[in-house]
């Protein structure tokens, strides 16, 4: 019993990334469909809750590796206990309301590494449904944010330096 579960942690060390891939749980978790949205948000969320401790191993050995060594480690576990925090919180969020029409959960990253980036086409864009006109060409989709339109963001103007001539 013993080598079978060191096999398992050296397993789960060893290769995390071959399970940390958007699956099709994802999706369905995040459809408008609501027979479709009632299974993905119940396996989102055991899998969210059955490997939220996989942040903490992660983070802690990418922020180590890449660090000062006992700063990076420092920098690493507090990542990773707020990501195993985010990941069991979303997790235990879905199994809790699968059942409530139109909420989709708190989606939270497929990937390790960093739990705070959503891909693109998640939960986290709602597209806005265009009323259809007949004999008119339906309008192009667009998405918009749950709390309103996008910022828009400026690049600041360049400071020229001076320039020193001899």
């Amino acid at each position: 019993m013993r080598t079978i579960v060191v096999s398992g942690l050296i397993l789960l060390l060893v290769a995390p990334q071959a399970w940390a891939t958007r699956m099709p749980v994802h999706d369905a978790a995040e459809s408008p469909a609501y027979g479709t949205k009632f299974g993905g948000m119940i396996g989102r969320g055991v899998i969210n809750v059955a490997t939220c401790f996989v942040d903490l191993l992660v983070n802690t050995v990418n922020e180590t590796r890449t660090g000062p060594p006992l700063v990076g480690t420092l920098v690493g576990l507090g990542r990773g206990v707020g990501c195993t925090t985010l990941r069991a919180f979303s997790g235990g969020v879905d199994l809790l309301t699968f059942w409530v029409p139109g909420f989709n959960g708190f989606p939270v990253s497929d990937s390790y590494d960093s739990c705070l980036t959503v891909m693109p086409g998640s939960a986290s864009q709602v597209v806005s449904p265009q009323p259809t006109v007949p004999g008119k060409a339906p309008a192009a989709e667009s998405v918009s944010r749950p709390f309103g339109p996008a910022p828009t963001v400026t690049a600041p103007p360049k400071e020229e330096k001076p320039r020193y001539t001899k």
